[in-house]
């Protein structure tokens, strides 16, 4: 069966966190009486293959103290456990339909490549791999393990676990990550998800450098869905995970390819900078599947894109509420952002409610005023100067220079001329509508050159070979403006911005 072209996917979706199975009449038709009959069956032998290795999982470090604990199994505990967990791990997902898995390639020892790259993540579903591969270690939750039979399991394969909100849990993880792959052999091979959350599989998101920091040898697998169907990803928006499993238990059966690279050894320079490892491991990997690598990230649970220290929702929320304020009635869009901008100035509040915001531009449906609050935070309040000014900048009703004066002058607290590095920061979650923590590095660069005036942030703007990028490729208005990406895929352009409306730079372009 052909997969899909990965051209025509990316055409429609927005980015990679989107994926939304069209079926057809018939193909709904047919997925209701098989899955009536395959769905209840292959979920209950699922459970069932699970729940036998339950105990089996169990007794692998029955009895063993902590310190033995942290050393590899050794000896009965492996050679005799392993196996049959194994082979009930592939019993789970050959009930589930999973009845053939292709490898193409050859797996790498240990001693060769401590660690297993595993590219795009798409499911769930993707922790089949680890059958084919020998269950290598994985890092998990630590609050995986207080889940029946996951709980058993992870301590089965001695997985390292991380609490993602205590930044020491963190630091440990790292500690015992860095050991365990430099061990030369004596721990199982590593198993990791560099993407970090799971996508549509049209373009590699960025890797993240926790995995590539131990500066060793690293051999990239490669996940494929060759099937007509695809039904397995499970996204940021779009399909819920209970779908994909219907429509994937529903299905005869469901193809997966696993194709090992060669392994990939870091050179000096990027055992310094793990970073630079993790993005060329990115990109070797990316070529092979025929797909963009981009610099699309999860941040705080929202898809984003990083242009140099400003980061870019892949949805930018003006555009939306540009569309609610259209579709409320708002005709005269020009003066409905000059009487926000005017309420700024007047020394009002710069935090609205929902009831405020509806009154002052006079939304007959305070519905209309709530969703666009959400859009900016999560309360039923907006910052008046974030909402005018994102507006502002995705209308196409602005000229780059009134727009940069107007966010300059509402975020300019005081008289010496120049903004704060607070300020800063304000000025730029204003213009693209989302908040900017990571602004303090360009306040420095910038700082070195000379404080960020007026003229400075609009040469910055319309000069910097990063930043000039912004309006061009970001804040503009139409359908399929899409974020800046530094290696390719979709929202990556040339064109340089351009002074006056940001609907005559699109025309232009």
């Amino acid at each position: 069966m052909e997969q899909p072209d990965s051209h025509d996917r990316t055409q429609r979706y927005p980015h990679p966190f989107v994926h939304e199975l069209k079926l057809t009449t018939a193909q709904k038709i047919r997925g209701a009486v098989l899955g009536a009959v395959l769905f209840p069956l292959r979920v209950f032998l699922a459970a069932l293959f699970f729940l036998i290795m339950w105990p089996i999982a169990s007794l692998r470090l029955a009895g063993l103290s902590e310190a033995e604990r942290a050393e590899p199994i050794q000896g009965w505990r492996r050679w005799l456990l392993h196996t049959p967990v194994q082979f009930l791990s592939r019993a789970v997902f050959f009930s589930l339909g999973f009845l053939w898995i292709r490898v193409k390639g050859r797996q790498a020892g240990p001693k060769e490549a401590p660690l297993l790259a595993v590219a795009p993540h798409s499911s769930f579903l993707d922790i089949l791999v680890l059958v084919p591969a020998g269950l290598p270690t994985v890092v998990s939750r630590s609050e995986n393990c207080s889940l029946p039979v996951i709980g058993a399991l992870l301590e089965f394969n001695q997985a390292l676990l991380v609490s993602r909100k205590d930044p020491e849990s963190r630091k440990q993880c790292v500690t015992q990550l860095r050991e365990r792959l430099t061990s030369n052999g004596r721990w199982p091979q590593i198993l990791m998800y560099p993407e970090g959350t799971t996508t549509n599989g049209t373009a590699l998101i960025k890797f993240k450098p926790g995995a590539f920091m131990a500066g060793v040898p690293v051999q990239p697998v490669l996940l494929r869905y060759p099937n007509k169907l695809d039904t397995v990803r499970w996204t940021w928006k779009g399909t819920s995970w209970v779908q994909a499993l219907w429509y994937t238990t529903s299905q005869l059966y469901t193809n997966l390819t696993v194709e090992y690279l060669p392994v990939y050894t870091p050179s000096e320079e990027e055992k310094e900078n793990p970073a630079l490892y993790a993005e060329n491991v990115q990109k070797l990997m990316a070529d092979a599947l025929g797909i963009p690598a981009t610099d699309y990230v999860m941040e705080s649970r929202m898809p984003v894109s990083k242009l140099g220290c400003v980061t870019l929702p892949l949805e930018p929320p003006a555009r939306d509420a540009l569309k609610l304020l259209q579709q409320a009635g708002v005709s005269d869009m020009k003066a409905v952002l000059k009487l926000m901008i005017d309420s700024c100035h007047s020394g009002q509040e710069e935090r609205v409610s929902a009831d405020q915001l509806a009154s002052l531009l006079g939304l007959t449906d305070r519905q209309t005023a709530t969703k666009i609050c959400t859009l900016y935070s999560k309360g039923e309040q907006v910052d008046l100067r974030q909402l005018a000014v994102s507006v502002a900048a995705i209308s196409g009703l602005w000229t780059v220079d009134s727009l940069i004066h107007t966010a300059f002058t509402l975020f300019h607290g005081g008289c010496k001329g120049c903004l704060s590095e607070a300020e800063l920061e304000l000025f730029f979650g204003a213009l693209v509508g989302y908040p900017q923590p990571h602004t303090a590095e360009l306040y420095k660069e910038m700082a070195n050159r000379g404080q960020p005036t007026q003229d400075n942030l609009q040469a910055l703007l319309t000069e910097h070979a990063t930043y000039q990028r912004l309006f061009p490729e970001y804040l503009q208005p139409g359908e399929t403006a899409a974020p800046p990406s530094a290696n390719g895929g979709p929202g990556s352009h040339s064109t340089p911005v351009q002074n006056g409306t940001a609907a005559s730079r699109k025309k232009a372009d």
